[in-house]
């Protein structure tokens, strides 16, 4: 069993911690066993008259020390094994992170964030419970019973074992079905949290646009579902849990009854000591612990394993895009792409995103992507990246297939800004530096320059060290874009990628910053992705896409000169232009 593997391989790694805790926990079991005993002889011998104070006050002083020695012994169990329960749900969090890493696109477009988070929180959690204090009630409940039934067997009576134990037999049938039901029930309780973490980080994420489409009771409804279908499976593990634990109370209550009528009756008849029947009592009280524990310790195990199970599952993923053996050590990329009649398909589509594109791109040169909404001019940039795979050979970078070259050096090399220029909620002068290594705050200053977010961020109070909300929410979406240009051409990078990055920047700002690409990327490869024509006029080549296929390819005045695609797109926009114009000259 898998789930049973990823354990016990965090188990040895801790197996010293646990051997420690362990007879930690035994120490402590052995000692608390022998203080009915004395309670007991103390009882008897004043009774009896066989013992003077000075008896009961050495009696006293072994109880006083095997209590301080308990004291010592439950910090050290604590210490060491809740300890490495802590140090399990660490470096689980951690490899299920790094592994989430490696995943490609595919995995993290068919799961939601939420779905993911909840892996990190709750699941950990129930994980660090199995591993910490089940450990502890498991042995400690086992061990407690198999000594405080010897001192009963042994120091007491054998008969008035038996008839105090049959009925705490009825538990173990009774721990089997619990367990099932359990398992079962905190499987469902953590899907509703789940899906609960989704809608909360969602709603929170798009809040912008819910308050824009005035859409806030829409979501609190939808929210309310999600909540109450939360709370229910919830109150499934909780009902569950409130009928089992009293039938434990109550199995345990007829088993101390028993022993009242029973060991009363052997007392009377002298059979035993009132010594021995109130030591006895003592260890029918000691029994409680070790049967609340039995199913305490099934209620742990149950989520546990039902977590281990939804993070083993995460673990199982293997990421598509990974470097094969035909990968060369190729050391850096300097900007020559082919594509040889590429052709790609989304999962679970059946209309190609892209279909038969032929073209090469030099080193140094720029090319220009122009087409209308889902002509596949993303994919392009996502293939060339690696994001997903396409048959070998369809894309060429210095003559080498993409399978030949190191994912760590293709990504290295290749600086992309993306349609969705993503920052993190920290400042902008690391958000800029993310990515460039051993940059000077120099090199920093000019990447802003460069892309045309220098002045802006002079003007913010704290100025480079101004901190950005959650995805950059605090910046106007300009100011975004920019932010990530400057990141990207801070990489310097032989292969550059702008796709539809420059959407939401005025025409003035995007000449500037056009103008600084020119300049400054002389001799490597530039990819520009955009729907306006403006952007991409002055590229060496033009690519029109038009559902996936290449419809046009030239230089601006050949592609305006044929008439085409790119000559409609270009009349069009100039047009609306001069509409503009002649309505801002009106005003």
């Amino acid at each position: 069993m898998r789930e049973l593997k990823l354990i016990g391989r965090h188990i040895r790694r801790h197996w010293l911690s646990y051997v420690l805790g362990i007879l930690a926990l035994a120490m402590v079991d052995f000692m608390n066993v022998y203080i009915p005993q004395f309670t007991g002889e103390i009882t008897d011998g004043l009774k009896a008259g066989t013992i003077d104070m000075d008896g009961v006050w050495q009696l006293v002083g072994r109880i006083v020390l095997l209590g301080a020695g308990m004291a010592v012994g439950r910090f050290a169990w604590r210490y060491f094994i809740f300890g490495t329960g802590l140090a399990i749900q660490r470096d689980l969090r951690g490899e299920l992170f790094s592994h989430l890493e490696t995943l490609s696109t595919r995995y993290f477009n068919e799961h939601k964030t939420g779905d993911l988070m909840a892996h990190f929180t709750n699941d950990l959690q129930a994980v660090r419970m199995l591993m910490a204090p089940t450990v502890v009630t498991a042995f400690d409940a086992t061990v407690m019973l198999l000594m405080v039934l010897g001192k009963m067997m042994l120091y007491v009576d054998m008969r008035l074992t038996l008839v105090a134990v049959i009925p705490l037999l009825l538990i173990m049938y009774g721990d089997y079905v619990y367990g099932k039901v359990m398992h079962r029930k905190f499987l469902a309780k953590q899907r509703a949290f789940s899906e609960l973490t989704d809608q909360v980080q969602e709603a929170v994420s798009g809040i912008r646009v819910i308050k824009a489409f005035v859409q806030e009771r829409k979501e609190l409804a939808a929210f309310a579902r999600i909540n109450r279908l939360n709370h229910d499976r919830n109150m499934d593990v909780a009902r569950t849990q409130a009928l089992f634990l009293p039938l434990l109370d109550l199995v345990v209550g007829i088993s101390g009854l028993l022993t009242l009528l029973y060991g009363g009756y052997l007392t009377i008849m002298g059979e035993i000591t009132l010594g021995q029947f109130e030591a006895f009592n003592l260890y029918i009280a000691m029994l409680v612990w070790p049967m609340m524990a039995t199913g305490e310790c099934i209620t742990f195990i149950s989520q546990g394993m039902a977590s281990i199970k939804r993070i083993q599952a995460i673990l199982d993923e293997r990421p598509e895009i990974t470097d094969g053996p035909e990968v060369r050590e190729i050391e850096r990329l300097k900007g020559e792409i082919d594509l040889d009649g590429l052709c790609f398909t989304y999962p679970g589509q059946e209309r190609a995103a892209l279909d038969g594109v032929n073209i090469r791109v030099e080193q140094g040169e720029t090319l220009a992507v122009l087409g209308r909404t889902g002509s596949g001019k993303t994919t392009l940039a996502n293939l060339l990246l690696r994001l997903y795979n396409t048959k070998r050979n369809m894309i060429r970078i210095d003559g080498h297939s993409l399978y030949e070259i190191p994912l760590a050096v293709l990504r290295r090399d290749i600086a992309c800004v993306p349609q969705d220029s993503f920052l993190f909620s920290d400042t902008l002068e690391r958000n800029i530096a993310f990515g460039a290594e051993d940059k000077r705050q120099e090199d920093i200053r000019q990447a802003a320059k460069d892309a045309c977010i220098h002045e802006n961020i002079m003007d913010f109070p704290d100025g480079y060290q101004t901190v950005v909300g959650e995805r950059g929410v605090t910046l106007s979406g300009g100011q975004k874009q920019r932010s990530a240009i400057a990141r990207a051409l801070l990489k310097d990078a032989p292969i550059l990628i702008l796709d539809d990055a420059l959407s939401a920047v005025d025409t003035d700002t995007e000449e500037q910053i056009l103008h600084n690409l020119r300049k400054n990327r002389a001799g490597r490869t530039t990819i520009i992705i955009a729907h306006r024509v403006s952007t991409i006029q002055h590229a060496d080549h033009i690519l029109v896409l038009e559902d996936g296929k290449a419809a046009e390819y030239g230089t601006h005045e050949e592609l305006l000169a044929r008439g085409g695609i790119y000559r409609s797109i270009h009349d069009k926009q100039q047009l609306e232009k001069q509409l503009r114009e002649e309505g801002g000259a009106a005003l």
